[in-house]
């Protein structure tokens, strides 16, 4: 029997094991890190945005949920999504809580932006709510979370360091952890603030990887951010990043010359089989061996 993912994730969460979570966008990246060892995964707003070609300011509730959840359904570890802010006011944030929770989600992170959000926000223009409705957006999904499934974990994450500064970041994650807010995230600026970060708040914190920011965003790695105090690092890019890399080269190929040799032959079987493998088709070959084929075989003996 599968293990509840939300009782994974709050066990992981309370032992202070910091959450590696690499970004995915379906299913068979969720099961591709699995099988390499990570224990967590995640689904984020820019991943499911750029896969769709819908772009994460006009995703939908539903349209982020399936993606996470198809994820979830297919995995063994737990999915953490990134849940905007909440599809709009405390009660629309106290809806997308119960949606998670029902959808096999084991955790989100809710944010201080303006919602419906803007596209020019991933030109790092931040809108950001008056504290006080962040707080009870916060205040309300947890009670929320309580009512139905208190392992289901609550990231609180604020945008300010970008608009209001540092310091109005911090007071933001410190009051929702009043509030019943499990982690924290904000976005800070400089190596001075990343440092600064996991001392200032009063959450354990996550930090947010963003490959190929144009801001000046640093980038560390997992043991880096380990030894600042982080909880957790979210690799936000990485899944879309990486596949329109690689895709957009592999395509470019196939299309001037009619081939494409960046795989060998013999790697590519070797990749055919471990996505075969990945999806469970010997499994699937088995129970037909052992019922429609058996069937088959039978009946075609008896007709010679």
């Amino acid at each position: 029997m599968k293990k509840s993912a939300t009782r994974l994730l709050r066990a992981m969460v309370k032992r202070g094991e910091f959450l590696e979570l690499p970004s995915a966008y379906d299913p068979i990246s969720a099961k591709l890190a699995q099988s390499v060892g990570f224990k967590s995964v995640y689904n984020g707003g820019f991943v499911t945005g750029g896969s769709t070609t819908i772009s994460e300011p006009m995703l939908t509730m539903n349209e982020q949920i399936t993606v996470a959840a198809n994820m979830a359904h297919s995995v063994d570890i737990p999915v953490v999504m990134d849940a905007g802010a909440g599809w709009g006011e405390p009660l629309h944030t106290m809806r997308t809580v119960r949606e998670c929770i029902r959808a096999g989600i084991a955790g989100i992170h809710i944010e201080d932006q303006l919602f419906p959000k803007r596209a020019h926000y991933h030109s790092y223009v931040a809108h950001n709510i008056p504290i006080h409705e962040f707080r009870d957006k916060i205040r309300l999904a947890c009670r929320q979370r309580d009512e139905i499934d208190k392992n289901f974990v609550i990231i609180a994450r604020s945008d300010a360091c970008r608009e209001q500064g540092f310091g109005e970041a911090v007071k933001r994650i410190n009051l929702a952890r009043d509030q019943g807010a499990d982690m924290g995230l904000i976005f800070p600026r400089t190596p001075e603030e990343t440092r600064k970060t996991p001392k200032a708040c009063k959450l354990p914190m996550v930090y947010v990887q963003s490959r190929g920011n144009r801001d000046g965003r640093p980038l560390y790695s997992f043991a880096q951010l380990k030894d600042m105090g982080y909880a957790g690092c979210i690799d936000a890019i990485l899944a879309v990043g990486v596949q329109f890399h690689f895709m957009r080269k592999a395509l470019t190929e196939l299309r001037r010359t009619g081939d494409y040799t960046g795989i060998s032959e013999k790697e590519f079987v070797t990749a055919r089989k471990q996505v075969e493998d990945l999806i469970g088709l010997e499994n699937y070959y088995r129970i037909e061996r052992e019922t429609v084929e058996k069937a088959f075989y039978k009946k075609t003996r008896k007709k010679r």
